[in-house]
């Protein structure tokens, strides 16, 4: 068994008060929440630091952790929670995504295995093959590599790993990263304390810090892309749609 946190901020550049927004009747982030009390976790907590999206999730019967507003990044919250709620070390926690009311469950499920059965790696994720080579070489589209065992080598928003030679550009062998993450609670309480890395800040990915310190990372591979994600107003629409033809 694992647990679920959903990180869910009230501040977004491009949508301001995201989890807050009306889909199909409900607030996004008790979208997410449906979603994910769907996957086989015992236990999901939304993590906040915004009074009025507590409220709301606790109206809609989910647990809720308020959290500091200096976190940052998804991760360094999910620390404070798992302090706050006094999990075991031993525990898995999976860190799903609060503007993703699409989430398969069955994606949650995959990346917590994953970590249960690596017992080198002190975190998880997933990621899906990419046969599209604008998005090989979009930097808004992570990929990572993976080694012999599954685990990550790098993430980079540059194509990697780069076809030198014409014979391999027509056939890539490349992989999307999919942001979700999962991870043991003794780890996370080491996690706030990693110091920042050049990596990370270079290619804004919180991630390089777990491999610059020299853990490993472990990698599920699904076939199939995730649902697209809420990040602006255009989003919205799309997965308003889709819940209305459901």
């Amino acid at each position: 068994m694992f647990k679920v946190v959903i990180p869910a901020r009230f501040a977004s550049s491009r949508l301001p008060g995201k989890p807050l927004l009306d889909i199909a009747g409900k607030p996004m982030i008790i979208q997410v929440a449906i979603q994910a009390s769907k996957s086989q976790a015992d236990e999901v907590v939304i993590a906040t630091d915004h009074a009025p999206i507590l409220q709301v999730v606790e109206k809609h019967g989910y647990a809720s952790v308020m959290t500091r507003e200096d976190h940052p990044s998804g991760t360094d919250r999910i620390a404070e929670v798992v302090q706050t709620m006094g999990w075991a070390d031993e525990t898995i926690v999976v860190n799903v995504q609060g503007d993703e009311p699409l989430i398969d469950p069955l994606l949650i499920n995959e990346v917590a295995l994953a970590l249960g059965k690596d017992t080198q790696a002190v975190m998880a994720t997933a990621c899906h093959p990419v046969h599209d080579i604008a998005a090989f070489e979009n930097p808004n589209v992570v990929k990572v590599v993976l080694n012999a065992k599954g685990q990550a080598l790098y993430f980079s928003r540059a194509p990697i790993p780069y076809p030198r030679d014409a014979a391999y550009r027509d056939s890539l062998n490349a992989h999307r990263h999919i942001g979700i993450y999962a991870y043991r609670v003794g780890f996370l309480k080491q996690y706030a304390s990693l110091p920042a890395t050049s990596l990370e800040q270079i290619e804004s990915l919180e991630q390089l810090r777990v491999l610059y310190h020299g853990y490993q990372i472990a990698v599920t591979v699904t076939d199939k892309a995730p649902a697209s994600g809420v990040d602006t107003p255009a989003d919205l629409e799309a997965v308003r749609e889709i819940f209305f033809r459901k």
